[in-house]
């Protein structure tokens, strides 16, 4: 055999990232990351209602869908630059990495992840834009092998891993 005949064998290097290297941490599937994002999504409801009602806004539209689209945005940002998880997260032995496997994503790879929480501040349309975006999401989850979504793509490569 010679060098020009050198033929890698299937499995015998891996696509990049999965399955992780050995001592790597697991990607975090579809089901933990829905879930975790239902907790936090709780999380930043309650205090969009406070504020709301604080300001007697509640029954604005415009108002509601800034304090929701603002709130989650700040919320998931904040926590996974500082923390490396959401509290949804954290609870569901999840923590999001930056690329290349960095501790957690930089502010701006955050926000880049995180800007379709922002939609719902988009009158009329916000909403369902929202729901949109995260089909789009929750589908390359699914068919990724590494688990990570557009948004992880789109932000350099950050991605959910079971901590």
């Amino acid at each position: 055999m010679t060098t020009g005949d050198f033929q890698p064998q299937p499995g015998q290097y891996g696509q990049p990232g999965f399955p992780p290297p050995h001592g790597a941490q697991q990607p975090g599937g579809l089901a933990a990351r829905f879930f975790a994002r239902v907790i936090d999504g709780i999380l930043v409801g309650i205090v969009s209602i406070v504020l709301s009602v604080v300001t007697d806004s509640l029954s604005s539209y415009w108002v509601t869908g800034l304090f929701t689209g603002l709130l989650s945005f700040v919320y998931f940002v904040l926590f996974e630059t500082t923390s490396g998880w959401t509290p949804g997260k954290r609870l569901l032995g999840l923590s999001v990495h930056g690329p290349g496997g960095a501790a957690k994503p930089t502010a701006a790879q955050s926000a880049i992840r995180n800007a379709f929480t922002l939609l719902p501040i988009i009158p009329f349309i916000g909403g369902f834009l929202g729901v949109i975006a995260i089909i789009v999401i929750a589908v390359t989850i699914s068919s990724s092998p590494t688990k990570q979504g557009k948004h992880d793509e789109l932000a350099g490569g950050t991605q959910v891993v079971k901590s």
